[in-house]
């Protein structure tokens, strides 16, 4: 079944009739399903990009940071690896379904909803918020760039031994992840919040990874604020970590709405050697909705949920056993949590502006040394 919208173009809303080939998926997946979205983002990376090389570097550059040219290239890449790992992972999806985390059963079509589980309308709204987010997240990228000099670190000859950069990166992460722990559970606890703002990515009952960045924009963009840009104010990266940090970011995030829970998960399998770790099934329960959406809140490495108490282990029954966690098979059976004193609105928001706080005290100290 497929439909034609003005927003959408020609949507199809079934799985593909015939049995596609792995390298298939590469080939529309590359591009949005949103032939303007794309051209604007193409136009907004060749217009910084002939900046930096255009203009006069004294006048485009930042000292202490990257080049502007290096900006560009770092954001290149980011755009790349989104749209090919999202390829990759639902040509996982389609090509191995003995992988999917739902059975083909949940995944059965009503009128006019897609494979996730989205009414027309929703997608419609979807695509909106999608331009938006391609625009206000480029121009925090580059006004971040010039806000905050250091903000993207500049490459250099000197980096500490390899230990403390892993360590380093730990923490950045684990800063991240907490903060945006917070966040994700006041989105679900704060009733405007949840109304207006994250119930667009909650839409998508059956995740795949296309919906990873489908949200409302304004989502997305405290996301990025409260995810890596106060990370990096409070536990900086150098150049090489900070690249790696994004872009397993990337990965992470691409995977854990990719539907299937397995080796394929190149970021989970990395980060199951920590306590605690996640896989992408976890998330999925998340977005089953009335089963489980006050679950799994974390964005990396999962700490937080068991600390927390919001971790579920969803379908790991159904999985192969090396695809799901220790924790999973010590908790499968638990019934589903009650409601407590941190889910309360002013109790989910107060890590959130602490943190806040802390990346406030820590610019202005910053500041206040450089005037010294």
């Amino acid at each position: 079944m497929s439909v034609h919208s003005k927003e959408l173009g020609t949507y199809c809303f079934a799985f593909p009739e015939e049995r596609l080939r792995f390298r298939d998926h590469f080939s529309s997946l590359l591009f949005s399903g949103d032939w303007p979205l794309t051209l604007l983002e193409l136009a907004s990376l060749c217009g910084l990009t002939a900046a930096a090389c255009l203009l006069p570097p004294e006048k485009v550059n930042v000292p202490g940071s990257m080049t502007l040219k290096e900006v560009s290239a770092f954001l290149w890449t980011k755009s790349l690896v989104t749209r090919i790992y999202n390829a990759y992972c639902e040509a996982i999806f389609f090509a191995f379904p003995q992988h999917r985390i739902q059975p083909s059963r949940e995944h059965a079509l009503q009128a006019k909803k897609d494979l996730c589980g989205r009414q027309l309308q929703e997608l419609e709204t979807i695509v909106r918020h999608d331009r938006i987010t391609l625009v206000s997240q480029f121009l925090l990228n580059v006004g971040l760039y010039y806000a905050l000099p250091g903000y993207y670190p500049e490459a250099t000859d000197v980096v500490a031994p390899w230990h403390q950069r892993a360590l380093r990166v730990m923490g950045n992460h684990y800063v991240m992840s907490f903060a945006m722990y917070w966040m994700h559970r006041s989105l679900h606890v704060v009733p405007w919040m949840w109304e207006h703002i994250h119930s667009f990515h909650h839409w998508a009952r059956h995740p795949l990874s296309r919906n990873t960045y489908q949200d409302n924009w304004f989502d997305n963009f405290c996301n990025a604020i409260v995810g890596h840009c106060w990370a990096q104010i409070l536990v900086p990266l150098d150049c090489g970590c900070f690249w790696f940090s994004h872009i397993v970011r990337i990965l992470e995030s691409l995977e854990k709405h990719s539907g299937v829970s397995c080796y394929f998960n190149l970021a989970h399998a990395l980060q199951r050697l920590f306590p605690f770790a996640q896989m992408p099934h976890h998330h999925d329960w998340h977005h089953e909705g009335h089963k489980g959406c006050n679950y799994t809140f974390s964005s990396i490495g999962g700490i937080w949920d068991c600390i927390f108490g919001t971790r579920k282990s969803g379908r790991a029954v159904e999985l192969k056993a090396e695809h799901t966690t220790h924790f999973d098979k010590a908790h499968v059976m638990k019934p589903g949590r009650t409601r407590s004193i941190l889910d309360t609105p002013v109790v989910a928001m107060a890590p959130v502006v602490g943190v806040g706080a802390l990346v406030l005290l820590k610019l202005q100290g910053t500041q206040l040394w450089k005037m010294a």
